[in-house]
């Protein structure tokens, strides 16, 4: 499986793409910045100037049942977000 597992498309990711010229993708944990430069670059055709990571806790959740409070917590992950050269766009929505 590839390095990147899904680009992040939300309201506030998607402000800073049309602001900062600035994606956001869900990657694997064990991926360091280089390895993830190197898949943008080749999966999307860009120049990446800078990437930042990090690692999103996990948050806890409870669920009120009829046999009583059911505890649990989603899963952390790591997120990298990926300044692109001024003048340069990814498309997430062309391959649909």
């Amino acid at each position: 499986m590839g390095i990147i597992i899904k680009p992040i498309v939300t309201e506030k990711m998607t402000g800073l793409s049309e602001k900062l010229n600035r994606y956001g993708f869900r990657v694997q944990k064990d991926a360091n910045k280089i390895q993830i430069k190197q898949a943008v670059e080749a999966m999307y055709n860009v120049t990446v100037t800078d990437v930042n990571t990090l690692v999103v806790a996990p948050k806890t959740k409870s669920r009120y049942t009829k046999s009583g409070i059911i505890n649990g917590k989603t899963s952390a992950y790591k997120k990298a977000i990926v300044t692109v050269k001024e003048g340069e766009q990814i498309d997430f929505y062309s391959n649909i």
